[in-house]
């Protein structure tokens, strides 16, 4: 019988996957994370076709109709509301007034660089409601004593050690967006959990949270600009407006002043000391003094 020579592209294909399955399954124990489940509070108008978005450490669902995108050019975005669910791990309603005006700033920024943001309803081609499903809260002492610790050992090692992988938070989200025909453009089912190499600690029960908030109105509002998903592709040089918003700086539309400004750079350093949140980010204008909740 000849000899079979075996084939060594499989055998490398084989090896790669096995060691990618293995370094998924492994990456929360290495460097800490939470795994949050995916939540439907049932606030969008359907959940059906909707494609997967998982990755490392987020979950994720959605569906965007990219024609039908094409012909929108004003947006109006409603303040995010909280599930019942999700107020139940949070005390203050301060805290969750946090993670919801990171969310609209996210999505009112993010969303200005391809479409005019409105602050009437009626006038909008679109319109975006988005709902906190669930806050997983983070461990503000934990948080505290990593912050400590990064500081302290950054005289020693350059940016200092790794978060502490325990009492980490985490965020899950639902959003929609509808035409004025009240046909379903776009929708997202989120969840995401902080970790201990990208997310910095910060002393608040929301701390984590608060971030996580930002990260879902940018991916959400990266869907609605490009039509497509936004969990694949590199990563492109935000424009010049996101950058004015980002540091603080007068919104590209005065739609968006309904949310705040960003803390900028004062809230860039509080991060990196593990300040609360609410030391530098005053929120959203006296206007909304009511919190907006989902009935179930």
């Amino acid at each position: 019988m000849p000899f079979s020579r075996p084939n060594l592209h499989v055998a490398r294909s084989g090896s790669r996957r096995i060691k990618s399955g293995l370094f998924a399954c492994l990456f929360p124990f290495l460097v800490g994370c939470t795994t949050v489940p995916l939540e439907q509070a049932n606030t969008l108008g359907s959940y059906e076709g909707l494609s997967s978005g998982d990755g490392l450490t987020r979950k994720a669902k959605f569906q965007v109709q990219a024609e039908g995108l094409l012909l929108v050019k004003t947006v109006y975005i409603e303040p995010t509301i909280v599930s019942q669910v999700a107020m139940q791990n949070t005390q203050k309603s301060s805290d969750r007034a946090l993670v919801t005006t990171a969310i609209d700033r996210a999505l009112c920024v993010g969303v200005s660089d391809r479409f005019t943001v409105v602050d009437s309803r009626e006038s909008a081609d679109l319109a975006i409601h988005a709902t906190i499903t669930r806050i997983v809260p983070t461990n503000a002492s934990i948080a505290g004593l990593s912050t400590a610790i990064s500081l302290g050992s950054s005289a020693v090692i350059p940016g200092g050690v790794p978060r502490l992988p325990m009492g980490l938070g985490g965020l899950s989200v639902e959003a929609e967006a509808t035409a004025r025909d009240g046909r379903q453009l776009a929708a997202m089912v989120w969840a995401r959990g902080a970790n201990s190499l990208t997310t910095n600690a910060r002393v608040s029960p929301v701390g984590d949270a608060y971030s996580l908030g930002d990260s879902f109105g940018n991916a959400f509002s990266k869907m609605l600009t490009t039509g497509k998903t936004p969990f694949k592709g590199f990563p492109k040089l935000p424009s010049s407006q996101r950058l004015r918003s980002d540091f603080g700086g007068k919104p590209k539309y005065q739609a968006c002043e309904r949310f705040g400004r960003a803390p900028g750079i004062g809230g860039l350093v509080a991060g990196k000391l593990g300040l609360p949140p609410s030391w530098t980010d005053h929120g959203a204008p006296e206007t909304r003094k009511l919190e907006p909740t989902a009935t179930n």
